[in-house]
């Protein structure tokens, strides 16, 4: 597969960012780019990053195949990711990707026949405070028991746009892909999130209450909730 001269300019625009001399630090972001293109890593795009920074195809390849990040095979517009370690396990998650992967009819990093949903339980989404958690394309929905995740799912099948717990949208799997690649989400409406919510402060707030300093922490702090972002 030909990639876009945008690919190219942007591939240039990443390995820029870095030292002469270190532009294979690059490697991370350069996959997503070519991830943001494909929809996943193809042979082409271990070429294309091989190229780019001058190193072998091996070399990529190894760095591919470690993270979880970088899927070897095509994604569907939205990636679900159900938690099912300790915690999550314990509040429901199992049940909410048994529920999941019966509904769908796939199984861990399966894709849906129409192309649109790719499955996959995850082992630590290390959001242990919102447990049980599924994400969106990397998006948080937080105590998503089965029923919660099944309709979830259902709006995303009906073309509608489900609100994350924690974010003011969703976007397509390619374009969360060109946003780890370091690029600006320019779509419009689009606005910084990472405010915690309430249960990530609670320790923080429970030791400033009781007179103990916390570096760092602002007890008027904003709280991120659902209903403020719909």
């Amino acid at each position: 597969m030909a990639f876009s001269e945008e690919t190219f300019v942007r591939a240039k625009e990443i390995i820029a960012r870095y030292p002469e001399g270190h532009s294979r630090s690059a490697l991370l972001p350069l996959l997503h780019l070519v991830q943001a293109e494909d929809g996943y890593i193809t042979p082409e795009g271990i070429g294309f990053c091989a190229d780019q920074l001058g190193i072998t195809k091996a070399q990529v390849n190894a760095v591919a195949t470690f993270y979880t990040m970088y899927k070897r095979k095509p994604t569907g517009d939205w990636l679900v990711s159900v938690c099912t370690n300790t915690m999550c396990d314990r509040m429901g998650g199992q049940k909410a990707y048994e529920a999941l992967s019966e509904y769908l009819g796939v199984g861990h990093e399966e894709t849906t026949s129409d192309g649109k949903i790719t499955l996959e339980h995850a082992e630590c989404l290390a959001a242990c405070d919102y447990a049980p958690v599924m994400t969106v394309n990397y998006d948080f929905f937080d105590g998503t028991q089965a029923a919660d995740a099944l309709e979830i799912v259902k709006q995303l099948q009906n073309g509608e746009t489900p609100v994350p717990s924690r974010a003011p949208r969703l976007c397509s799997f390619r374009e969360i892909q060109l946003q780890l690649a370091g690029f600006p989400d320019e779509r419009p409406g689009a606005v910084a999130e990472g405010v915690a919510g309430d249960p990530t402060l609670a320790g923080a707030r429970l030791a400033a209450d009781n007179g103990v300093a916390v570096p760092g922490f602002d007890p008027n702090t904003p709280i991120a909730r659902k209903e403020a972002s719909a």
